[in-house]
């Protein structure tokens, strides 16, 4: 039995599903119906009037298309597909009215406020409002809210369409928004005039119809029209996010986030949306070579071949951080793999197995969240590690999703059931675990893998999957870990073997690696964190937003970071460095551009090329092994301050020092 249904909306017969609303018809369609408060990823709200249509033979009134469905339609007198008008006199005559109310109390802010240019209100005005007001009386105004130092307020300006208190609510996980107040007494307001406590809290801004909830980072600093849009990828943890990053001449004025459902759908976590003030502090722009144990400024032409001379005929080794892009990645593995040195990119000590790619990225995608009915967590907190993906999981749990933890306990805004918090527990579970003929999901963090006994952890993690049918999702923190694995930027035994008796080593932008005194260090990143402070040698190197990149995120999908903006004073692009260091060291790489150098990594992992495709990864279970007795540790302590773009942002810093505050003073409401 079908559940299609015939809908006529303006003379277009569609043919949609009956739980559909007119509003999603009418998109089917090809049909713009304006609204305020409707949003397809949150509940229907029904109580902005802006969506009303005409619904032919049905009541003498117009109705809310958000909020009725299809199927509930009267069909017509001979059985025809029942008739929606969007453009009648009634419809016409409505909107208009429905415009006059809310700019009853609106004020005429559009000349300062930051939503002018890209304001639904504007537009909708603008399309579907009159051109005179009929009130003469004062407008009411209500107080400013203080929601913390991301979202800036102007609650005379709210519509009360209750998208940010639907997405803090559904979405985020947290109660501290909702509506007081009736008729024109209501307004929107948090609990106690408490701040949010959220990392996900920016989305309301984008959710925002009007100008009432902005960004405060960037309150007053540019117009939309001035910006120049580009659409790039997130590297603050290992999502992938789909994201735009907006310049004005030579820096970032505002990152957005960009709708892709196999991935973070439109949300972006607080880190990413707002640590583009880290790319403008503790750069490095110019290179660097240490005499007598200071650093001086050098010329490009001076580093390079001081930094040639150190390496030739010694034992290397290379390390990669957690922000290199594949290109630089590839290029330093093959520079000192032809020198006989290692490379190593499991700076955290994970033990992911090299080779087997069901092992080190799974078997899962991250939309199967969306469908799983079981799923089982070990040794990860993603409210930390993956802000959107803990989102997925909320949404998951929402529809009726089990979710059962094993690790530390933590509030992840939904209901757990918390297994233990150690190896044993893992264990146990594994020796319960039955054939299950509902879609599971195992997420294994990389708290669980980190330590000694890694391997043993995720063959256990694998064994659990095989026993109960679930897929399996590793859950990486750093951006660049899963394509240094597809190229094989490792070494057996890990980072202890890779630079055991190594006289040079070259950092490629690792900054969470103490390196111990005695080697060489040449050092080739864009800030002057810990990397930089150790350094022998400074090659400055382009940030992600400053350089054309291939990344692939957690779930083994290949995606293309594309360049906003230029990298400051002498600093150049990563592969760039690494090419013509290779050309001092009478080693030459075989490319001169960048197609060239993708050209040949495609021919040596094909997977690469296939850009926004997550590849299907071959069942390899490891060999069952006993892990260590002990408590799994998650693999972040703190969210906002995970890699030196995020330590060089003064309001990371502000976010971390107000999150620690939080953690240590038990709020209560007595």
């Amino acid at each position: 039995m079908t559940n299609l249904k015939k809908i006529n909306i303006d003379g277009v017969e569609v043919e949609v599903d009956g739980a559909m609303t007119i509003i999603q018809a009418a998109e089917v369609a090809g049909i713009e119906i304006p609204r305020f408060c409707y949003h397809e990823r949150l509940s229907i709200a029904g109580n902005c009037r802006m969506c009303l249509v005409e619904v032919v033979g049905g009541p003498p009134k117009p109705a809310a298309s958000c909020a009725m469905q299809v199927r509930d339609l009267r069909p017509g007198p001979n059985g025809e597909a029942p008739v929606v008008k969007t453009k009648s006199p009634m419809v016409k005559k409505a909107r208009e009215g429905v415009m006059e109310f809310l700019l009853i109390n609106h004020p005429l802010d559009c000349p300062i406020c930051d939503q002018g240019g890209e304001c639904d209100l504007q537009d909708q005005a603008m399309a579907y409002g009159v051109d005179f007001s009929r009130y003469r009386e004062p407008k009411r105004a209500s107080d400013d809210l203080n929601l913390g130092p991301l979202v800036a307020t102007k609650m005379t300006r709210c519509i009360s369409c209750t998208r940010c208190v639907r997405f803090t609510t559904e979405v985020a996980g947290i109660t501290q928004m909702g509506q007081t107040g009736r008729g024109e007494d209501s307004e929107i307001t948090s609990y106690l005039n408490m701040t949010l406590d959220s990392n996900l809290q920016g989305n309301i801004i984008d959710l925002c119809p009007v100008g009432a909830l902005t960004s405060k980072p960037y309150a007053f600093t540019a117009r939309p029209w001035e910006l120049t849009k580009t659409e790039t990828i997130d590297v603050m943890d290992a999502l992938g996010s789909n994201i735009r990053v907006d310049t004005k001449g030579r820096e970032v004025m505002r990152i957005l986030p960009r709708n892709h459902d196999g991935v973070n759908e439109e949300w972006i976590s607080d880190k990413t949306r707002f640590v583009w003030d880290g790319l403008r502090r503790q750069r490095l722009d110019t290179p660097y070579i240490r005499e007598n144990g200071k650093l001086r400024k050098a010329t490009w032409g001076e580093a390079l071949v001081a930094a040639a001379s150190a390496m030739k005929g010694r034992k290397v080794a290379g390390i990669v951080g957690d922000l290199a892009p594949v290109e630089a990645i590839w290029s330093l593995k093959q520079l000192v793999e032809g020198m006989g040195g290692k490379v190593e990119s499991r700076t955290d000590g994970a033990r992911l197995p090299a080779g087997n790619r069901s092992a080190y990225v799974g078997t899962a995608r991250i939309e199967d969240i969306d469908t799983a009915r079981h799923i089982t967590l070990i040794g990860t907190n993603p409210r930390l590690e993956a802000p959107v993906l803990n989102a997925r999981i909320r949404k998951a749990w929402t529809l009726g999703a089990q979710v059962t933890l094993i690790g530390p306990a933590a509030d992840l805004t939904y209901a757990v059931t918390h297994a233990g918090t150690d190896r044993a527990a893992l264990v146990a579970a594994v020796k319960a675990a039955k054939p299950s003929d509902k879609a599971g999901l195992v997420i294994v963090g990389q708290g669980a893998i980190n330590e000694a006994d890694g391997e043993a952890v995720l063959s256990q993690a694998m064994a659990l999957c095989a026993a109960t049918g679930a897929k399996l999702l590793v859950l990486h923190t750093a951006a660049s870990r899963v394509g240094a694995l597809d190229v094989g930027a490792v070494t057996e035994g890990g980072l202890a073997a890779a630079t055991e008796g190594a006289e040079v080593i070259y950092n490629l932008g690792a900054d969470e690696v103490e390196i111990a005194a005695g080697p060489f260090v040449i050092y080739q990143g864009s800030h002057g964190d810990r990397g930089a402070m150790r350094a022998d040698v400074i090659l400055p190197g382009a940030a992600w937003t400053e350089e054309n990149g291939l990344f692939v995120n957690t779930e083994g999908r290949p995606q293309l970071a594309l360049r906003a903006g230029f990298a400051p004073g002498e600093a150049k692009e990563n592969w760039a460095i690494l090419r013509a260091l290779s050309g001092e060291l009478g080693a030459t790489l075989p490319w001169d551009s960048l197609a060239a150098l993708r050209r040949a990594l495609v021919a040596a992992h094909p997977h690469l090329g296939r850009v926004d495709e997550v590849a299907v990864n071959a069942w390899q279970p490891l060999d069952l092994r006993e892990p260590a007795k002990a408590d799994f540790r998650t693999a972040l302590r703190d969210f906002y301050l995970t890699n030196p773009v995020a330590r060089a942002s003064a309001l990371m810093g502000e976010l971390s020092a107000m999150a620690a505050e939080r953690a240590r003073v038990a709020m209560a409401a007595e």
